[in-house]
């Protein structure tokens, strides 16, 4: 028994001393949330100016959201013009491009849900950093601006 207890806190002491804790801080969460704005402004995809790439809100002001806790929240805008083709192959299209961008360029991992392939009102996507504590969500739109994505901190300590 005593060595489980010892072990037990041992292995406390080694997470305590090692910076594990449940929750990533806000400064961390803020910083990489703030590198998604940068790798959106210059991916390759979204500096084409026929994209019409807009940050609408950047993510360097703390937002409170609870009780000495605040967010950072990233929103931006970027249209593909749907030019001759049928709007369920624009949509698919969109799609599958903005979930490309967002788990091999952003290191999002997506949250697969219902199928939306057919939905000709819209698709969204949804994915997150867990580890980071961001989460984002990508509304595909039949009508312009194609994307539309809001990307957010949990609410954190600072």
């Amino acid at each position: 028994m005593r060595f489980a207890w010892l072990t037990a806190i041992g292995l406390a002491l080694v997470m305590a001393a090692s910076g594990c804790t449940s929750e990533p801080s806000l400064k961390e969460a803020a910083a990489e949330l703030q590198k998604d704005t940068q790798r959106l402004e210059t991916d390759g995809l979204f500096k084409n100016p026929l994209m019409k790439l807009r940050i609408l809100q950047r993510a360097d002001n703390d937002i409170p959201c609870d009780k000495d806790k605040f967010r950072r929240v990233l929103q931006a805008t970027a249209d593909d013009e749907r030019v001759n083709e049928p709007l369920d192959s624009h949509l698919s299209r969109a799609q599958a491009l903005m979930e490309n961008v967002l788990t091999q360029k952003f290191g999002y991992k997506l949250e697969r849900g219902f199928s939306q392939t057919d939905t000709d009102e819209g698709r969204f996507i949804h994915g997150a950093k867990k580890d980071l504590g961001i989460t984002v969500t990508v509304y595909v739109a039949p009508e312009a601006p194609t994307w539309r994505l809001n990307a957010m901190t949990l609410c954190l300590p600072k």
